[in-house]
């Protein structure tokens, strides 16, 4: 798997989510359960993860919807 996203932003990370799961492209979130050590204040940003081959696609939609990739 490669990560596709990383970011402290909730809602970005369930519009990559929505877009990508309507394209048929299987995500993983990580990190999702880290706010139990943080204490909820989202400082530990959720990565979402897609499999090697799906990895273009999924950063062509996410850039064709104004989504900001890491690197």
């Amino acid at each position: 798997m490669k990560e596709l996203l990383r970011s402290n932003d909730p809602t970005t990370i369930a519009f990559a989510k929505a877009l990508l799961e309507g394209e048929d492209i299987g995500v993983f979130e990580m990190d999702v359960h880290m706010s139990v050590l943080e204490g909820s204040i989202g400082i530990m940003p959720r990565r979402l993860m897609v499999i090697d081959k799906d990895l273009f696609l999924a950063r062509a939609v996410l850039r064709d919807n104004d989504i900001e990739l890491n690197g």
